[in-house]
C-alpha cells in the first residue's frame, strides 16, 4: 500500500488572551478536555514532556475501549505563539498515519486568531485527510465551547 497525503489548515477566533489559548493548546491534560473529537470519545494521557523533542503518548477512541494511541512528538514551541509537532496515530502494533502541525496564535481585538496547518500521511489509505480534518474540526469546535465557558 502506498503512503496518501493530504493538507489542510483551519482558522478560529478565541475570546482568550494568547497566553491562555497557549495554555490550553499546549497543555496536555487541557487537550485531553477539548480534542476528543466526538460525543462518546475520550483522549487520556499517559505520559507527558513539553520541551523541544518531548513525547507525549495518549489513548483515545471509543470510551469504552479506546483503540488507538497517539505519540505526539514537539519540534517548535515558541509561546505563546507557534508550535509544530507531529502525531503518530497508532492502532495495534502499527502506525496508521503522523501528521506535522503547526500552531500560529495572533492577537486579536477580542481575543486571539489560531491557525491550525495539518499535513496528513496516511498508511493506511486514502480516507484519512478527511478523517483528520473532520477530527480537527470537532475538536476545534470543543474548544470554542470550552473557551466561552473560561470567559463566562
Amino acid at each position: 500500500m502506498t503512503t496518501d497525503t493530504g493538507h489542510f489548515e483551519l482558522t478560529r477566533t478565541f475570546p482568550l488572551t494568547p497566553d491562555r489559548l497557549w495554555h490550553v493548546l499546549t497543555d496536555a491534560e487541557m487537550r485531553g478536555t477539548w480534542n476528543a473529537p466526538g460525543e462518546g470519545m475520550v483522549m487520556t494521557l499517559q505520559t507527558s514532556d513539553f520541551r523541544v523533542g518531548g513525547l507525549e503518548t495518549h489513548h483515545s477512541g471509543p470510551a469504552d475501549a479506546p483503540e488507538f494511541t497517539v505519540d505526539t512528538r514537539w519540534y517548535r514551541i515558541d509561546g505563546p505563539h507557534d508550535a509544530a509537532f507531529t502525531e503518530t496515530v497508532n492502532m495495534g502494533e502499527g502506525a496508521i498515519a503522523t501528521t506535522l502541525v503547526s500552531y500560529r496564535i495572533t492577537p486579536e481585538s477580542a481575543g486571539s486568531k489560531l491557525n491550525v496547518a495539518v499535513a496528513v500521511s496516511s498508511f493506511a489509505g486514502p480516507d484519512a485527510d478527511g478523517e483528520f480534518r473532520a477530527g480537527w474540526e470537532a475538536g476545534l469546535a470543543n474548544l470554542e465551547a470550552l473557551a466561552a465557558k473560561m470567559t463566562a
